[in-house]
């Protein structure tokens, strides 16, 4: 059925809160990066083309951001944490909200605006557009920091498991590029891999 996970414990293709979130926030970032990149390209070279790229991508990149946040409050309970993550995902998704108000106003004002606005109006707009991207920028580093520091969204047995792994190590067949053991580097916080 389109709704339900694997296990049956619902989620929609397949996908769980936490994965469905994963899925949807790469895109809107792509895209507004992009509709800012486009935008600067349009305002050096002043070809209309470019100016109407920058316009799409920035109103799909504020409904994708709009979905990803969505996706992320719905996330927020269901995954596993302690304290280090909860802080940190409460300033991801701070971070989120002020990127995505930020677009969501230069989508506003160019909606309202794009066709009668001035050269000076525009760079304002952008120049809005360049704050909203720093602020995307820190809002995916937490992410970042969320997923690939502290695991979160990964079960602690799937965790616990991994860790057991990664703590045996494996060896590349011959001819690999790197033939040396890929034992986890001891990071005082489980066992050191045997050698």
């Amino acid at each position: 059925m389109l709704f339900l996970h694997g296990d049956g414990s619902g989620g929609f293709l397949g996908y769980d809160l936490p994965r469905l979130h994963a899925a949807l926030n790469d895109f809107p970032a792509a895209l507004l990066v992009a509709a800012v990149i486009f935008e600067v390209l349009f305002l050096i070279t002043k070809r209309d083309s470019l100016r109407v790229v920058a316009y799409w991508m920035l109103l799909a990149g504020v409904v994708g951001a709009g979905l990803a946040v969505l996706s992320g409050l719905g996330a927020e309970d269901k995954i596993a944490h302690g304290e280090a993550v909860h802080e940190i995902m409460e300033e991801h998704e701070e971070l989120a909200f002020i990127t995505t108000g930020i677009f969501a106003v230069v989508a506003i004002w160019r909606l309202w605006r794009e066709r009668v606005m001035s050269r000076g109006e525009r760079m304002a707009a952008l120049l809005l557009a360049l704050v909203g991207s720093g602020f995307l920028i820190s809002t995916a580093q937490h992410g970042g920091e969320l997923v690939f520091d502290h695991a979160a969204g990964t079960t602690t047995p799937a965790l616990e498991e991994e860790l057991k792994s990664r703590a045996m190590g494996h060896q590349h067949e011959e001819g690999d590029e790197d033939d040396d053991d890929h034992a986890a580097p001891d990071s005082g916080t489980g066992p050191a891999p045997s050698q």
